[in-house]
């Protein structure tokens, strides 16, 4: 156990512990660091460790820019950061699903494009919102581009039109035999 018990009631955290916690933040000041100016400005930060981040974000040289990173991690170790870490984490969280979708549209394309109009049948029967015509002259230019050695359009096209309709609808899960 990383916390003991002295004979006042007071616990002790070990020093372990303290570093581990001392890096989780240093992590926290580096993606602060690192985020853009618009997902900055929605984070919960006060005017002084709002000003910190900003200064950092304007330094280029590498050790200045290290040395302030630490005093970023230094101002957030003083400080409450359950809604800061919340916040990032949310954040984090939505990226995921983000790229997750992305990736469920480009299998769906490739299963296209790979596959038969069964999958095709099968898509469109789960997500009725496809317009199958399109959707088939697509997969027979991405096909026909892929025998001739030809840029990918129709493949773009293609993974456009699927996102789209992932927005209008999500696009049901994956055959089992794909």
């Amino acid at each position: 156990m990383n916390e003991s018990s002295t004979g006042n009631d007071t616990v002790e955290i070990s020093k372990s512990q303290r570093k581990r916690e001392a890096h989780e933040l240093l992590d926290l000041a580096k993606k602060l660091i690192s985020m853009p100016p618009s997902r900055l400005a929605d984070m919960p930060l006060d005017g002084d460790l709002r000003n910190e981040v900003d200064f950092a974000r304007s330094i280029h040289s590498h050790g200045a820019r290290k040395r302030q990173l630490m005093t970023v991690g230094k101002m957030l170790r003083q400080r409450d950061t359950t809604s800061l870490l919340q916040a990032v984490n949310d954040i984090d969280q939505k990226n995921r699903q983000a790229n997750a979708r992305h990736h469920h549209v480009e299998t769906w394309r490739d299963l296209l494009i790979k596959g038969s109009d069964r999958d095709l049948a099968g898509l469109l029967g789960q997500s009725p919102g496809g317009n199958t015509q399109t959707l088939r002259q697509l997969i027979r230019n991405a096909n026909r581009e892929l025998k001739l050695g030809k840029p990918p359009s129709a493949t773009r096209k293609l993974f456009k039109l699927l996102r789209e309709m992932d927005e209008q609808q999500p696009l049901p899960p994956l055959p089992p035999d794909s």
